[in-house]
């Protein structure tokens, strides 16, 4: 299909369009044989560049993307229509967050007209994933305190420092990368984003390896890396401008309140309605009410949530909120997934922590999932964070005192190794 053709569809003959294709076109999930989808899979990668170039083919990549940069150019709708018909295919949901939803994003409001045609679009080819490097070994909370270097050197820059807790990087080709540029000014104002290939010379890259097993966090070591002039996403020390639209977008994205983010599945790790129920019926609690209500209680507020953030959404879209009420969903969010993860584990009781039968093994996923349960509440900034934005952002509530407001970065004290 091609991109003035879908312009010229209405939602429903786009939808009729995107059933037929999909059809066709795209492998449908065999509960059985459930897709590779961890995140710490290089062979999931793999299979989710080759199901977007599908997509891209097929003229269902990047809906509401502009046609400029490869996309349709079409409304949240059409989005919103198209995962409807693709439930129950498989889908490359691992690249939604962050190559599109946050970074592809960032770029599409920030970036030059260059980096837009050539990175979105390599995206939604499938030939690029884009990850961001902005949390640091020693930075804790404070995005803007960071200490990773990139210092003029002729015509180029040469970067020094290192990153951390670095979603999926490992798979990734291009990486937003925040860093100091200037340190005579406050702290905001001298920093600049730059655009890295991960490959580049005097990079070292490592997967961290987390309590449930799983790897796909990775810490990044810069060492004479060089960048040119075209790796700067916006201006030179404007770069809090552009890493406060990437928060807005990642917010969003772990709120599930993006129109970049395209199908449903499997990448949103909820359990369904019937998950639970199996759950409920492998512990031998199916008939209690007790834990009916538990299990409706989830249900109930993912209703309010997902009605959130239609409404949220909406609001930031026409005006009527800031775009700091991102963090709106992105709390709710949270606390909807941590209700859920803590219910599924106490229908699970003690056989979520010990082996059961392999027909049972439903059971012993609740007891991993609840051990990096936590890292929602972190994602997109501490759920502390997003209710110091919302207070401060959303409502209009006074700052909170900070001693280096105003201080230039070179005369700020910090702590010594």
């Amino acid at each position: 299909m091609s991109q003035t053709a879908a312009t010229e569809l209405s939602v429903a003959e786009f939808a009729s369009r995107a059933r037929a294709w999909l059809a066709d076109n795209m492998p449908r999930l065999d509960p059985q044989q459930p897709p590779r989808n961890g995140r710490d899979d290089e062979g999931a990668w793999q299979r989710a560049r080759e199901l977007q170039r599908r997509l891209f083919e097929g003229g269902f990549a990047g809906i509401c993307f502009p046609r400029e940069y490869g996309g349709l150019g079409l409304d949240i709708g059409y989005q919103k229509a198209f995962d409807i018909e693709s439930d129950g295919y498989e889908m490359p949901l691992i690249l939604n967050v962050p190559t599109f939803t946050i970074c592809c994003a960032t770029l599409l409001d920030t970036g030059s007209e260059e980096q837009k045609r050539e990175h979105i679009s390599a995206a939604l080819r499938g030939d690029e994933v884009l990850v961001q490097l902005l949390s640091e070994p020693s930075g804790g909370s404070d995005l803007a305190g960071l200490i990773t270097r990139a210092d003029r050197d002729g015509d180029g820059w040469v970067i020094s420092g290192a990153k951390t807790w670095s979603t999926s990087a490992f798979a990734a080709d291009y990486g937003l990368l925040l860093a100091r540029t200037d340190v005579t000014v406050p702290k905001h104002d001298g920093l600049t984003m730059f655009l890295m290939p991960i490959d580049a010379p005097g990079v070292t890259l490592r997967r961290i390896e987390q309590v449930d097993g799983s790897n796909e966090f990775c810490e990044e070591f810069f060492d004479g890396l060089r960048l040119g002039d075209d790796a700067v996403v916006g201006e030179v020390n404007k770069g809090w401008d552009v890493a406060s639209r990437l928060l807005f977008h990642e917010r969003r994205a772990v709120g599930q309140g993006s129109e970049f983010a395209s199908g449903r599945g499997a990448e949103r790790t909820e359990m369904a309605a019937g998950d639970f129920l199996t759950l409920a019926a492998d512990a031998g609690t199916a008939d209690d009410p007790v834990t009916q209500d538990k299990i409706g209680r989830v249900l109930a507020r993912r209703m309010v949530r997902d009605c959130l953030v239609d409404h949220v959404g909406r609001a930031m879209r026409t005006g009527a909120l800031p775009p700091a009420a991102g963090s709106l969903i992105r709390l709710f969010h949270s606390d909807v997934t941590f209700l859920e993860v803590d219910t599924a584990t106490e229908v699970a009781g003690p056989l979520g922590v010990v082996g059961p039968a392999a027909d049972e093994a439903q059971l012993l996923k609740v007891g991993k999932r609840y051990l990096s349960r936590q890292t929602v509440a972190l994602g997109g900034g501490s759920n502390e964070m997003a209710r110091n934005v919302i207070a401060e952002r959303v409502l209009g509530l006074p700052r909170e005192y900070a001693a280096d407001r105003g201080v230039p970065f070179n005369q700020v004290r910090h702590n010594r190794a």
